[in-house]
């Protein structure tokens, strides 16, 4: 398939503000360039990851500005149209200047405005929803006319269900290069089993709280533990041998190739990159919002590949309990690694690109 009179299709996609919107934007990017040789500009705004991790994986990035949308009525409501208008139209001479083919989005502070953007310069569009309830930018998007395409049933946003693309390369095995890395990296040891550990890109502080009181009871018993605690946390106090605590992990491929079982949140990306790596896991859904971490999780959690544990429930002693649990019978870890390999999707993002390119060729 290739695009009509066009050597290089050009896509833009818009997914700004944390890793579960940023991730999935990059690995449908990866898709088009790997597959149609694509060039391909990234959307997001100065607040977000995007900043730091489009650059790294080699795309372009242009900024508009952010656009909140406030969940409740407030005077910041009056101020909501100057601002939509203003990065519509941002987006808008961006769209132009690189010549582009078509857009897809995937939520967060640039969605609405990219959306609003392609209605008006005509191009196709595609809205991604990641998780199990959709948010309202997404919504305005497929009411705009953008193709709906759903992580899961029942979002609540039209559109055909196709999974969460993620990257190629998250599924590397524990004798792998990947996991040498990652071993080489943080100073694991190759004959111990592995717990990650993280609380998601911004860290999260009852999961620090917790492994805070339990980290040294896992290490005594031969588990190593590698903590992703938050750059906006404090670093923990302990020094133990066997305990590695980063502010952020960079490398999310070694870090799931190297690891036997992972403790972290439920966020949509989050879900589906440790499914397809193969991990077992133990979920704590963050216990705000409408409740869509504890749907991600439901599909592993009911094929066996992972636990669930509410948030006002976990502390130092469940999450020892947990772990252990897991990782000293032999028989639970390798009926939850199996389950979770069942559970993983196919190349969602190739299958997105394949549907953009064709939208192109259709448009042209």
């Amino acid at each position: 398939m290739t695009t009509v009179g066009k050597t290089k299709p050009s896509i833009v996609v818009a997914g700004g503000g944390t890793a579960g919107h940023i991730e999935p934007a990059l690995a449908v990017a990866d898709a088009l360039r790997e597959k149609y040789d694509a060039t391909v500009t990234a959307l997001g705004t100065h607040r977000g990851l995007e900043v730091t991790l489009v650059p790294e994986r080699g795309y372009d990035l242009r900024l508009i500005d952010p656009v909140p949308v406030p969940r409740k009525l407030s005077p910041r409501m009056l101020s909501l149209p100057a601002k939509v208008g203003r990065a519509v139209r941002q987006t808008r001479a961006i769209v132009r200047d690189v010549n582009a083919d078509a857009l897809i989005g995937f939520g967060g502070y640039v969605a609405a405005p990219a959306y609003l953007a392609a209605r008006s310069e005509k191009l196709p569009f595609f809205v991604h929803e990641a998780n199990a309830r959709a948010g309202l930018a997404n919504k305005l998007g497929v009411r705009l006319g953008g193709v709906g395409l759903n992580a899961v049933p029942g979002s609540g946003m039209p559109g055909d269900v196709v999974g969460i693309p993620i990257r190629s390369n998250l599924g590397g095995r524990r004798d792998g290069g990947d996991a040498q890395r990652g071993r080489e990296k943080w100073g694991l040891a190759e004959q111990r089993q592995t717990l990650l550990i993280t609380g998601g890109s911004q860290g999260a502080k009852r999961i620090n709280d917790a492994v805070a009181g339990a980290v040294e009871t896992l290490v005594d018993k031969g588990i190593q533990v590698l903590h992703a605690y938050g750059p906006r946390n404090d670093a923990p106090k302990e020094k133990l041998d066997g305990y590695v605590a980063v502010p952020y992990i960079d490398d999310m491929p070694a870090a799931y190739a190297v690891a036997d079982l992972i403790v972290c949140r439920a966020g949509a990306m989050t879900v589906a990159e440790v499914t397809a790596a193969n991990l077992p896991a133990v979920y704590i859904p963050l216990p705000h919002g409408n409740g869509e971490q504890g749907l991600n999780a439901r599909d592993a959690v009911r094929a066996g590949a992972a636990r669930v544990v509410r948030d006002a429930d976990f502390d130092s002693a469940e999450l020892e309990r947990q772990v252990v649990g897991i990782l000293n019978d032999a028989s639970v870890y390798n009926a939850m690694a199996s389950a979770a390999g069942r559970v993983g999707a196919g190349d969602v993002a190739a299958q997105i690109a394949d549907r953009i390119i064709s939208a192109v060729d259709s448009s042209t």
